[in-house]
């Protein structure tokens, strides 16, 4: 493989790792760190105290998917030539799920209104169950988006398994691991119980894998084969 596809590899998982670390940051770390679901006033009394905190996960995850913006079009530079069609519809899928996600984060946005704006509520428990309202708009949010997180992994996946330049084995999971996020979006949504049945375990397991697996080689590897008897 030529220098310029071995840059454009390492810069594309430059801008992964990047979108990882930040989502991780944005859509774990913080709200763990403030967000109480079954109590709206312990919820409302940690944005308050930790204000900056919340402001740095929301500026966190605008650049998160900022890059999220940049990276399919690099990878698409990187995998093009694999199958043209295919790696447009990686592009749309991923952008699709920047948009909803700048539509969704207006509702952190309505939650810094509210706390700074205590005129738009008579009460503090009415003030609680607004900002409660629109944690929950968001992550409502965050439920559609794993929609298009999964859809744009199997036209990913496929580009990857048929490159001759990628693993295999890691194309096979981010394809599977947009099955995963289906599974988990539509199971969750129909069944009140499915977040402690085994599917929901599993089906979260190949997407992590698969993308922090090909980050890593992304980065590391580049589009150098390592050869395991003529196999990845």
């Amino acid at each position: 493989m030529n220098t310029s596809m071995n840059k454009t590899a390492r810069f594309a998982g430059l801008l992964y790792l990047a979108m990882i670390i930040g989502g991780i940051i944005s859509l774990a770390y913080i709200p763990s760190q403030l967000i109480v679901s079954e109590s709206a006033s312990k919820t409302l009394e940690n944005i308050i105290n930790s204000e900056f905190l919340f402001r740095i996960g929301m500026v966190v995850g605008i650049v998160t998917f900022l890059i999220h913006i940049l990276l399919p079009l690099v990878l698409y530079k990187l995998l093009h030539k694999v199958n043209k069609f295919l790696a447009k519809l990686m592009v749309i899928f991923s952008l699709i799920s920047v948009a909803i996600f700048f539509v969704n984060i207006l509702n952190k946005f309505s939650v810094l209104t509210l706390i700074k704006n205590t005129e738009y509520t008579q009460s503090t428990i009415e003030l609680q169950n607004q900002v409660m309202f629109y944690i929950d708009n968001y992550n409502n949010g965050l439920e559609i988006s794993q929609i298009f997180w999964g859809l744009w992994l199997f036209p990913f996946g496929y580009l990857v398994y048929k490159s001759g330049f990628l693993p295999k084995f890691l194309g096979l999971l981010l394809m599977v691991g947009c099955f995963g996020y289906l599974i988990t979006f539509f199971g969750g949504f129909l069944f009140s119980n499915y977040n402690n049945t085994i599917i929901s375990e599993i089906a979260g397991y190949p997407a992590p894998l698969g993308e922090f697996g090909i980050c890593l080689w992304l980065l590391i590897m580049g589009t150098n084969k390592i050869s395991f008897g003529n196999k990845y």
